[in-house]
């Protein structure tokens, strides 16, 4: 009896423990200093802020009426920085710096205004950055790559500005999203380990440099669209090891090279709405998993190859907008496929006006005539 009684008094000695845990100073000192840089006429009764009162500690347990929620804790230090989506206005103290244990910071879907802290690039245990769907502004400093641990970074739909600096190369990232900034320039090397990569709708200009992308043998999802680059889209792009889905539409492409792979995992192209000029290229059926290709309102010519139609693995097919004549392939009305899409508004003859792919009607023969030097095949 009396060793039982003995361990029973030492789990709840250790219970009490835990419930009175001290944060340390430092982390209180950041976490006000967080609270008191939002608006607070921005904090409603019923958020996660609203609910944290210094009169509680912040890492005690159980949190019952103070601290509810937007941090978490281990051993007595603040590990998980996450606002709900209560439309916080203000700015991110630099005290954040502070929290070093942080391994998570999510402040997404708010309204946070000013330059993100370069203090809080000095986080060494950082993985997770989520600051999606803000307001910050200012550059993204080279001093990003002192984010030794960072995996994951997310500062889309803000309003960032500048260009891209050469240090991205030095991180561990594996997923990176910039999209919808104001970013610009060219694209830097990029860091090896990326898995995902998404610019989209930035000002971004200049070929697609090679040696940026050359190492990225884990690469498999490319956002790029809504930007400037121009020149040939070459066909190392669709070579890449591991590379699934590649989105390069809305840009200032002018020309695509694309040759036949020893091995692809490439599934989905978007190269739509650019300048490219040429024939359609029948390397695009060479590739096994291939299902989406869009390649619309471009100035392409010539037959559409016949190969597209006996390809499988082909769900969508978007070359409408451009100067594609002869005869669409037979195969495509046979009923033998299922592919969704258009071939309208080109210079095809006897598109079937009862296939969804013929919805859209073909150009006049007058514009077709012009493109073609007159003649029309």
């Amino acid at each position: 009896m009396t060793s039982i009684s003995t361990t029973v008094s030492l789990l709840l000695l250790l219970l009490l423990s835990t419930t009175n845990a001290t944060t340390l100073s430092s982390d209180i000192t950041a976490l006000k200093a967080i609270k008191s840089a939002i608006n607070p006429t921005t904090i409603p009764s019923y958020s996660c802020l609203s609910s944290w009162n210094f009169t509680s500690d912040p890492c005690s347990n159980p949190h019952i009426t103070h601290f509810l929620c937007a941090l978490s804790c281990s051993n007595n230090r603040v590990t998980q920085l996450t606002f709900d989506r209560a439309g916080y206005a203000g700015t991110l103290s630099p005290l954040v710096s502070q929290l070093t244990q942080l391994i998570t910071i999510d402040l997404s879907d708010n309204k946070l205004s000013g330059p993100i802290p370069t203090s809080l690039f000095s986080l060494p245990n950082l993985q997770t950055l989520n600051l999606r769907s803000n307001s910050f502004s200012g550059t993204i400093p080279p001093t990003i790559s002192t984010l030794k641990s960072i995996q994951t970074l997310d500062i889309s739909h803000n309003s960032l500005s500048g260009s891209l600096p050469n240090s991205l190369s030095s991180l561990t990232l594996t997923r990176l999203d910039l999209s919808f900034n104001k970013l610009t320039g060219p694209i830097p090397k990029l860091p090896v380990n990326l898995l995902e990569l998404a610019l989209r709708s930035n000002s971004l200009y200049g070929f697609l440099p090679n040696p940026s992308f050359n190492e990225l043998t884990q690469l498999e999802v490319v956002e790029l669209s809504d930007n400037s680059p121009t020149g040939t889209i070459p066909t190392w792009v669709f070579l890449l090891p591991s590379i699934q889905q590649l989105n390069l539409a809305n840009n200032s492409f002018t020309g695509i090279e694309i040759s036949k792979p020893l091995n692809s995992n490439l599934i989905a192209v978007d190269a739509g709405y650019n300048k490219i000029v040429g024939d359609l290229s029948v390397n695009f059926s060479e590739y096994p998993m291939l299902s989406s290709l869009t390649l619309r309102y471009n100035k392409l010519r010539g037959p559409i190859p016949s190969e597209y139609s006996r390809k499988v693995t082909l769900r969508r097919l978007f070359l409408d907008g451009n100067y594609l004549n002869g005869m669409p392939p037979k195969e495509f009305f046979s009923g033998k496929l299922s592919v969704s899409g258009s071939l309208g508004d080109n210079c095809l003859k006897s598109c079937p006006a009862s296939s969804e792919l013929c919805l859209k009607s073909q150009k006049p023969s007058s514009i077709c005539r012009q493109a073609y030097g007159g003649k029309v095949k």
